[in-house]
């Protein structure tokens, strides 16, 4: 099984990500959805992406680089973290980062083939996605691809604004 489809691929990084990885990381204006509140170095970055090549099972995370197929071109990342073998369980998250790549299906695709491993290679229960109750096209996108509203953490998410409430949503496989 590859973790492709037509216009994109999920791959592992490589070193040559850490420019990129040093943007994403970086950038304030998505700190909050990843709960970053300080910048990462480039020695930072590179040590991590010397590691990345270590199994799930001992850093109960993975991440894979979202790369639109017609260009070769890094759009975005899927994060599995929070991994528990013991459980079946796994936290989901997906960024795609220039806005010229969103609204298009790319991140429902990236997370259905990232499903599609969690429930067929790592033989997953289910996977899970916290999602601010304000990030309105990644609520319709979760309910699009078949996951569910497992419980609201109220009053979640401290912004400059005030208190926000996070939803939790959960998608269990149906080979379960």
């Amino acid at each position: 099984m590859f973790l492709e489809t037509e216009n994109i691929r999920l791959r592992p990084l490589e070193p040559e990500d850490l420019d990129i990885l040093y943007l994403w990381e970086n950038d304030i204006s998505v700190w909050n959805a990843s709960n970053i509140i300080v910048p990462y170095s480039r020695y930072a970055l590179k040590q991590y992406l010397e590691n990345s090549h270590k199994d799930i099972f001992e850093t109960g995370q993975l991440r894979l680089i979202i790369e639109d197929k017609t260009n070769s071109i890094a759009i975005g990342i899927v994060d599995l973290f929070d991994f528990n073998p013991l459980h079946a369980r796994i936290g989901l998250g997906v960024l795609i980062y220039a806005p010229s790549y969103r609204r298009q299906g790319f991140a429902s695709s990236a997370l259905n083939l990232a499903i599609d491993y969690c429930f067929n290679i790592l033989h997953l229960h289910q996977v899970y996605c916290n999602v601010d109750e304000n990030n309105t096209d990644s609520i319709k996108m979760l309910t699009n691809i078949g996951f569910e509203i497992a419980g609201t953490k109220k009053q979640w998410i401290k912004t400059n604004s005030g208190w926000q409430n996070e939803i939790l949503f959960q998608k269990i496989n149906p080979k379960f």
